[in-house]
């Protein structure tokens, strides 16, 4: 049995006038996060992971900022598109564990229901996708309120038919 891991890590800085999405949540929060799609720093981290683990690349490869079709586009689109792609390299996802990096807001209220998404998407078992939010205790940007940073792994099988590493 094939079996391989990947990691993805992204991080955005915050911005006005933008809904603050984590995990495919809306959280409460003043500011949001700027980027070209809706700025999910946990699900871009986990479609690098999931695209790393097939060797396909990452997320700017095959959703850039540069095309005006992923303009403000939701993650959760992006996760699946992503899924589609390891189903065509005939991988698909086992298990997901993440992090985020924030001071602030509060998010393990929010934790479930990023879970709840996540799996959706990959099509998994709520207990096979892992999310954890931590603090950096006012270090660097990320702890002086600047954005927010995600890491996230992902365990994947190779199931047939495809076409590996493409």
């Amino acid at each position: 049995m094939d079996i391989r891991i990947g990691l993805g890590i992204d991080f955005h800085r915050f911005a006005p006038e933008r809904d603050l999405i984590l995990g495919g949540v809306v959280i409460p929060h003043s500011l949001g996060l700027d980027g070209h799609s809706d700025a999910d720093v946990l699900l871009h981290a986990l479609c690098d992971a999931l695209l790393g683990a097939a060797a396909l690349g990452d997320i700017g490869h095959h959703f850039p900022t540069t095309d005006p079709a992923y303009e403000g586009i939701s993650s959760l689109e992006l996760l699946r598109r992503t899924i589609a792609l390891l189903a065509a390299a005939g991988y698909e996802p086992q298990q997901v564990d993440a992090v985020v990096v924030a001071e602030r807001p509060v998010l393990a209220p929010y934790v479930p229901t990023m879970r709840e998404r996540i799996a959706a998407v990959l099509g998994a078992d709520v207990s096979a996708v892992s999310v954890k939010a931590t603090t950096p205790e006012g270090i660097g940007a990320l702890g002086r309120g600047e954005g927010i940073g995600a890491w996230a792994v992902a365990l994947i099988i190779r199931t047939g038919g495809g076409d590996p590493g493409t």
